[in-house]
């Protein structure tokens, strides 16, 4: 589907134009042309092709998805990928936005996402000065917002692990504080999938050779870079948390087995000088004294009850009971 395809001469919006028409402006000195695609097809990919000359392979690796984030060169084109990630019904989906980003055009193509980038667009026709820059300034803007949309994922990710650190000691919710933990460390790790790529990514945008399309707005990379290095840090600190909160949770686990084999040895015990004291009365040999004794039954179930109490108030003291 098309979405936007406009064009810009010297930081100004010049129109909407027609697909047909991009040829025509893109011979225009100093103008470039911005495209949004959104869940293209063959076909469409087919003409973007055809209008910006764009390489097959990055072409195919558009209209297949499931890219990892990376940057590559086609001669004088850059070819973007980036993940977008969104929250839905406690499960976090990732999709993403492909970038071809050329001398005078730019065209993004967004695969299995509802996030949209009309701010990003409104951000760059606000501001003539930079979107003077051209096209590199677009794919600066449009990586900007994709970072930026990281740190609320971030800051949801750290809430909800203090949501389960302030019950990590209650009784009984270890297995559940686990699950939760785990699946807490998966969405950290999505995340971890979506940024760490990004850092080298970056690092090829500013200092040292610097891909032509992006000359002049290397500083404005470096922000980006600086606000990828903030989000790893915040994973990285985030994942040893998680294995720590795991490690005490399996802790709380074998100690609270242990309090239920404690009470079940304790029990056990008691039934055991019970069950003693009564095997020793049912032998039934004819010369045992207390079988005719008038008072043995009672003095029998006296003995059995006396033990009884006196090893339950000894496992009580001991705090097994």
């Amino acid at each position: 589907m098309l979405i936007n395809c406009v064009a810009y001469q010297e930081g100004r919006k010049l129109a909407d134009i027609p697909v047909e028409e991009i040829g025509a402006t893109l011979r225009r000195t100093g103008t470039f042309v911005w495209v949004a695609l959104r869940d293209a097809t063959e076909a469409e990919m087919a003409q973007m092709q055809r209008e910006f000359d764009l390489h097959e392979l990055a072409v195919e690796d558009a209209l297949k998805g499931h890219q990892r984030p990376k940057l590559e060169e086609f001669g004088d084109t850059l070819f973007a990928v980036l993940h977008l990630i969104e929250p839905e019904r406690g499960e976090w989906h990732v999709g993403e936005v492909a970038v071809f980003v050329g001398r005078n055009f730019v065209l993004s193509v967004r695969n299995r996402s509802q996030q949209h980038f009309l701010g990003v667009r409104e951000r760059c026709e606000r501001e003539p000065e930079l979107l003077r820059f051209g096209a590199g300034f677009v794919f600066y803007a449009l990586m900007d917002a994709v970072v930026d949309r990281y740190f609320p994922l971030l800051d949801g990710l750290e809430t909800e692990l203090e949501k389960i650190e302030e019950q990590i000691f209650e009784h009984g919710a270890a297995r559940v504080n686990i699950e939760r933990l785990y699946a807490l460390k998966r969405r950290a790790t999505q995340l971890r999938h979506a940024a760490a790529p990004l850092l080298e990514v970056t690092d090829k945008l500013h200092g040292g050779r610097v891909p032509p399309v992006c000359t002049g707005v290397q500083d404005y990379f470096r922000d980006v870079q600086d606000h990828l290095v903030r989000i790893n840090s915040g994973i990285d600190t985030m994942r040893d948390t998680i294995g720590t909160a795991i490690q005490v949770n399996v802790s709380m686990v074998a100690i609270e087995q242990g309090e239920t084999t404690k009470r079940l040895a304790a029990w056990a015990a008691v039934f055991a000088v019970c069950t003693a004291l009564v095997g020793v009365w049912g032998m039934n040999f004819e010369h045992m004294p207390e079988l005719k004794w008038r008072y043995g039954y009672a003095m029998a179930l006296g003995a059995i009850v006396t033990a009884a109490v006196a090893m339950y108030w000894r496992f009580r003291r001991a705090g097994w009971l």
